[in-house]
């Protein structure tokens, strides 16, 4: 047995095939009309695909034919067209079409819908076999049956179909009027309506309609009638089934749901919003109206990730999501059409990066009123599962047409733009301009170069001593990375680290790092210089790699350096994150002897509880709290409770960025002995140091 398809378009007959046949059904196949009920005379099908726009003989007409046949008076007939209005869906039916779709096609669903009725098909069949196995054939289907004679006060009903409705046998009255009752009130008329329809014509009737059961829980029914007229040609008996198609429906709405919504924030995705903006552009063009398209994410969002954990920045989105919806949805039209769905004009793109189209607008203007609605309601605290957080927002915009005329272009140039509001301090919108195309490239080529960085050797380290105030004497020093571009000649870290950061590179850069500090400080021993703790800044990627024991391990047996002259100096974001990854980590790393300091401390989300949960060592002051130590009382306390903290837990206190004397001596007198900043010595290459190393303290101010 096969599945008959008669269409006249080469491409829905392949895809069509395509699709059943990966189901495992046989298909013979047919380009109109004339052919395909040759076709069903040669050999009875299982259902046929039926088209209904196609030449010599319509699909209408088509079915009709197929109808008057004797064996084709069950077969079940899915037509397929791209009308939609309800005289085309009317007259598929009055045709004897058991169903019906409409194009373009959803092929997932195709398959499922031909399942559905092909199972409808064989429950039939098993009625006109035998009553006996009804009732089970019924209860598998979940398919209930009726009768009712026409002048009767009762029809008959199956006892799945008081199953069915949520009813014991017999607990309601079978007549038409109390089955009524069940229905679902906003589809009554169109229940009433296709019985009144099906008995005064003669002609079978199926459809789709809910109920509300006793229990209050609504379910999708399918209906499929049919009429035995008397001998003078009037109906007499009108007999139908009722399926249960509830989990069909709802399996089809989660197939949309997977296709076209994100997951996370149920928001339409990439795929539905690239949808609604080529239609948007099409109605654009046609009425000459003007679009635009904001682009926007939340401001350091990875932060939030690396420090909170994901499980927090989830909730921040989905937050975010809701407060989308409900800032936008309004019926001015800045920001809907009239009569339009509201999902089209908002979608996650994917990670942080949410778009809004605004279908017509009059000015420009009217975008940068929208952009500042967001970037308001972005900007009020979030209360995620017991943390508050206060997050910005950047928001780049594009003009259709003046920065663009197709989906691609429209959203790159938003995109740019939304860079562009970055690099101007976030918290703010700009529209795109043609100079940011440019850095856009510049960014892309400053990336190739980066990749190349080390194979060519231009990554180079310097170094900064630390120092103990009282004695001058070098303590150790921090290894700094340097570029050193043939093109751009010596490029500092915040030139290129968040690119670096951004693009994975930051990894393999950080282990080249930690492999040059291990053997050059090894070499400086061998050299006769004393012992001196070399420290290294690994990025919080890296503690998240399991691998990283196994590259420390690599790099100390290499260099041969003895494990406590390494000091590796975290951020408070790698131990907020709470990985259960980074905490065995940094215990062995203890265990090893590698001592741990925590960079920029006081800038991040500090707590107490992971400086009793980690093995710290060392805590290093961050430089914007020095500099502001003299002027500023709150700078003052800060770093008076971290000296004073530091101390009770038995860690060791660095202050980062001295650059005066007055900052060196109030430090002292809060009880921070040692120090590192351009009072003592810059960032010097290697042959620098060496010197310093070789004197072993730093008698004088240096230079600024």
């Amino acid at each position: 047995m096969h599945i008959l398809l008669i269409d006249d378009d080469a491409t829905t007959r392949y895809m069509a095939r395509a699709t059943l046949e990966q189901e495992g059904f046989a298909v013979v196949d047919a380009s109109d009309g004339v052919d395909g009920l040759a076709a069903f005379k040669r050999d009875t099908p299982l259902m046929i695909l039926l088209d209904v726009m196609m030449p010599n003989m319509n699909g209408f007409d088509t079915c009709k034919a197929i109808r008057q046949l004797p064996e084709g008076a069950h077969v079940p007939i899915l037509m397929l067209t791209g009308l939609d209005d309800a005289a085309s869906i009317e007259s598929a039916y009055d045709a004897g079409a058991t169903d019906f779709v409409t194009k373009p096609i959803n092929w997932p669903i195709l398959k499922h819908r031909v399942r559905y009725m092909l199972r409808s098909r064989r429950a039939l069949d098993d009625l006109a076999e035998s009553q006996a196995s009804l009732a089970d054939s019924q209860r598998i289907a979940s398919l209930g049956s009726w009768e009712w004679k026409m002048g009767a006060d009762r029809g008959r009903w199956s006892d799945e179909l008081f199953r069915i409705l949520g009813l014991s046998p017999g607990q309601l009255e079978t007549t038409t009027k109390a089955f009524l009752t069940l229905v679902h009130p906003d589809d009554r008329y169109k229940v009433e309506t296709s019985f009144r329809d099906s008995v005064s014509k003669g002609e079978p009737c199926g459809f789709d309609h809910r109920i509300i059961r006793a229990d209050g829980s609504v379910r999708i029914i399918q209906q499929q009638a049919r009429v035995t007229l008397d001998n003078s040609g009037k109906t007499a008996i009108i007999r139908g089934t009722v399926q249960d198609i509830t989990e069909l429906k709802q399996a089809e709405e989660q197939i949309r749901m997977l296709a076209f919504f994100d997951g996370l924030t149920g928001l339409p995705n990439r795929q539905s919003f690239d949808q609604s903006f080529r239609e948007a552009l099409s109605y654009a063009r046609r009425h000459n109206k003007m679009m635009a398209t904001l682009c926007f994410d939340l401001d350091r969002f990875k932060r939030i990730n690396d420090t909170l954990g994901h499980h927090i920045g989830d909730l921040l989105l989905q937050e975010v999501a809701q407060r989308l919806r409900r800032c936008l949805r309004t019926e001015d039209p800045i920001t809907r059409m009239p009569s339009e769905e509201f999902a089209g004009n908002v979608a996650r793109l994917g990670g942080d990066e949410f778009t809004v189209l605004l279908r017509e607008i009059e000015t420009a203007q009217d975008a940068t009123k929208v952009a500042r609605r967001i970037l308001d309601t972005m900007a009020l605290p979030f209360m995620l599962d017991g943390h508050e957080l206060v997050v910005t927002a950047s928001v780049g915009i594009s003009i259709f047409p003046d920065d663009g005329t197709d989906v691609i272009t429209l959203l790159r140039n938003a995109d740019a733009a939304m860079y562009h509001a970055k690099e101007l301090g976030r918290n703010n919108s700009q529209f795109y301009s043609q100079s940011m195309n440019s850095r856009a490239l510049e960014r892309l080529s400053m990336e190739t170069r980066l990749r190349n960085a080390i194979e060519r050797e231009e990554l180079i380290i310097y170094y900064q001593p630390q120092v103990d105030a009282d004695t001058r004497e070098i303590i150790g020093v921090e290894a700094l990375l340097r570029w050193q571009s043939p093109e751009h000649g010596l490029i500092m870290p915040n030139d290129f680290i968040p690119l670096a950061e951004e693009t994975g590179l930051i990894v393999p850069i950080g282990e080249w790092v930690l492999r040059s500090a291990c053997l050059a400080s090894a070499d400086w021993q061998r050299a006769g210089l004393p012992p001196t703790r070399i420290a290294v800044n690994l990025s919080s990627a890296s503690y998240r790699r399991a691998s990283l024991l196994g590259t420390i391990k690599a790099a100390l047996r290499e260099s041969r350096l003895d494990p406590s002259l390494l000091e590796l100096e975290v951020t408070e974001s790698v131990l907020m994150g709470d990985s259960q990854i980074t905490l065995e980590t940094l215990h062995n790393l203890n265990d090893w002897g590698i001592r741990i300091a925590i960079d920029d401390f006081g800038t991040g989300y500090s707590s107490l509880s992971y400086l009793t949960r980690y093995p710290i060592d060392v805590l290093k002051i961050d430089k914007s709290f020095v500099k502001e130590l003299i002027d500023n009382s709150g700078a003052l306390g800060i770093v008076t409770a971290i000296i004073a903290m530091a101390n009770s837990l038995g860690m060791e206190v660095v202050a980062e960025g001295v650059e005066r004397e007055d900052q060196c001596r109030r430090l002292r007198s809060l009880g921070c002995r040692f120090m590192q900043g351009y009072l003592f010595s810059r960032p010097v290459p290697e042959e620098q140091i060496v010197e310093l190393l070789r004197h072993g303290v730093i008698p004088a101010l240096q230079p600024a």
